[in-house]
């Protein structure tokens, strides 16, 4: 029986011979395929909103869209396109802010790329009164009071992957500080300005939500930020990561509204109150939308012998062999940032997210229970960008930072979740991350630890945090164990015993796919190395919680210096709580690493040179990351 596929029985896969060809539309117009693509990976961020006149919110970002080099969870299927053809594009603008007359400001415009399937962002939600549906949009707005999470929902009209996150909340209840909510960005909602209890949030906590980090580009860059709230009273509310302007502050020291940025799809800044000028009511405008198209060179699975034969004749690589495309089996080691620990009596931070594939394909060596029968990732040759995720940065009087994410390929290792703490800030939970963040503690009161493996990964990629006690910090949660509570709290100023002891870091998760390598530190299996543990809790009075194969330790004691510590260096560890000292640091947490092994058969190099290779006695090859970079396959 004659087959139109060349003789080949099996899946029909689509190849496209696109040499990789980056092309990125600021304005409207079109761009033209070359003649052997087929697929074209995308991003398309539309224009961010405006933000409110006084008090009315600050901008959502413009909705986000990508088929790959960004967050897993947000990646979309590639666009199928035809050779040698035109294809328009549309470049939302942002929104501009509001003013006295109009106290809404405008929403964004949508991005649009035609393929033979369209995606479609949706302009940012403007900050406006919460009872107005101008706040929906890609990403909602934040507004001026609260009415329910539906007038400034995101994701607005819905897709999936979803495009963005809700606006915050305002707060305008006297005697209370004035304040609205903020933006929500692609990755997080907005921050509200109130806190549970009808109190002012810290700025920290009300920020603009952040955007998702890209790789497209070839460059590692941020888009779609949340625009900061505006409110009454110093500090200035900041916009999101990705663009988000700043929100705008009244009173004795006036502080303007500031834009989003051009091509992030940022949000607008929204206007604040007091004795201020237009500079500070007036909403600041949304950034304007961005398009990147990638060409794609692919021909994985079953490969269709006519599509593939049409593809390398037309000549678009100058390719001279076939088949083009080679892949290999690739074992890795995947470790986000630790997150920091929070500051007075801070629980400890919690491990950067563990991933790692079973060992199986390039040796057969150890792997933790979290590798066990996870399947090797196949590769094709080229180059691939490498995401080392930061700790989480060092804090004063405050909770502490998450830390970043770490990526290869399809693996997303998310940032371990920061510690709670004490002082002139409300006390918070531990924050849920690839490990959580332990407790904090108060004078009187505590908080429970944050949830581990969040987003939830199978296996899991972390730990839940410790809870705190009376004046005593849980312990950070780890790849291989959870952040320990703290002991029963003391019943006076005085305790003997354990009582009051900071919680111990959850312990890290041991591998054997670097043998040779210092990284890491030493555990229970003397073959191996030993990542993401957790952070100790600070301690006001008896015993600092430890903290656990990379995770620093917590420091005890009234006043004098603190003895806490930093999560080590490219082991994803959290960082160590400070005990009651004022003012009291939260320490950061340690750097994530990747680590690539690959058959014998393969060739590696590897950028920048702060990052390494080596071999195995059996021939294959280990790419180590200690810093964001590029692997080179062939």
């Amino acid at each position: 029986m004659a087959r139109t596929n060349g003789g080949i029985i099996g899946k029909r896969n689509l190849t496209s011979m696109g040499g990789n060809k980056v092309t990125s539309k600021t304005s409207t117009g079109t761009f033209t395929t070359q003649p052997g693509t087929r697929l074209i990976d995308y991003l398309v961020v539309a224009g961010g909103g405006g933000g409110g006149f006084r008090l009315n919110g600050g901008g959502g970002a413009g909705g986000y869209r990508a088929s790959g080099y960004g967050p897993s969870a947000l990646r979309g299927d590639p666009v199928p396109v035809c050779g040698n053809s035109p294809y328009p594009v549309t470049i939302g603008a942002g929104g501009a802010g509001g003013q006295c007359g109009p106290e809404a400001g405008a929403k964004g415009s949508n991005s649009v790329l035609v393929g033979n399937t369209t995606i479609t962002s949706a302009g940012g939600g403007a900050g406006s009164p919460a009872s107005s549906p101008l706040a929906q949009g890609g990403s909602g707005a934040g507004t001026k009071t609260s009415e329910g999470p539906v007038a400034r929902s995101g994701n607005t009209p819905p897709v999936d992957p979803p495009q963005g996150n809700p606006g915050g909340e305002g707060i305008d209840t006297s005697p209370n500080i004035k304040g609205s909510g903020s933006g929500g960005g692609a990755t997080a909602a907005g921050g509200s300005s109130a806190y549970p209890g009808g109190s002012f949030n810290p700025a920290p906590e009300r920020a603009g939500g952040a955007g998702a980090p890209n790789t497209i580009t070839g460059t590692d860059t941020t888009y779609a930020g949340g625009g900061g709230g505006g409110n009454e009273a110093q500090p200035v509310t900041p916009g999101g990561a990705g663009g988000g302007g700043n929100g705008g502050v009244g009173g004795p020291s006036d502080t303007c509204t500031t834009a989003g940025s051009a091509n992030t799809g940022g949000g607008g800044g929204g206007g604040g109150c007091g004795s201020a000028g237009p500079g500070v009511y007036n909403g600041a405008a949304g950034g304007s939308g961005i398009v990147v198209v990638k060409e794609a060179n692919r021909a994985s699975g079953v490969w269709n012998l006519r599509t593939q034969f049409a593809a390398m004749t037309a000549g678009a690589c100058g390719a001279t062999t076939w088949p083009y495309l080679v892949k290999y089996d690739v074992d890795y080691l995947v470790v986000a940032g630790g997150g920091s620990a929070g500051a007075k009596r801070g629980g400890g931070g919690g491990g950067g997210g563990f991933r790692e594939s079973g060992g199986t394909a390039t040796g057969c060596y150890t792997v933790s229970p979290l590798g066990a029968c996870v399947a090797a990732l196949s590769v094709a040759v080229g180059c691939h960008s490498i995401t080392v995720g930061a700790g989480g940065a060092q804090v004063s009087d405050t909770n502490g930072n998450n830390g970043s994410n770490s990526v290869f390929s399809t693996i997303t290792a998310t940032g371990g979740g920061h510690g709670g703490g004490c002082g002139p800030i409300p006390l918070q939970p531990g924050q849920p991350g690839g490990s959580a963040g332990g407790g904090g503690s108060g004078d009187n009161s505590f908080t429970p630890g944050g949830s581990g493996n969040t987003p939830p990964t199978s296996p899991s990629q972390g730990n839940d945090g410790g809870s705190g006690r009376r004046r005593s910090g849980g312990g950070g949660g780890g790849a291989g164990a959870a952040g320990q509570d703290a002991p029963s709290s003391p019943s006076s100023p005085s305790p003997t015993g354990p009582a009051g002891k900071g919680g111990d870091g959850g312990a890290g998760a041991g591998t054997a796919i670097n043998p040779a390598s210092p990284i890491g530190t030493p555990g229970p299996n003397g073959s191996l190395r030993y990542f993401a543990g957790g952070g100790g809790g600070g301690a006001q009075y008896v015993g600092a919680g430890s903290g656990a194969n990379g995770g620093g330790n917590g420091s005890q004691g009234q006043g004098g210096s603190p003895s806490n510590t930093a999560g080590t260096a490219n082991t994803g560890g959290g960082g160590g709580g400070d005990h009651d000292n004022n003012p009291a640091t939260g320490k950061a947490g340690g750097s994530g690493i990747v680590i690539v092994r690959v058959p014998s058969a393969a060739t590696i190099s590897v950028s920048p040179g702060c990052n390494s290779t080596s071999s195995v006695p059996g021939g294959q090859k280990i790419a180590t990351f200690k810093v964001s970079g590029t692997l080179t396959l062939s």
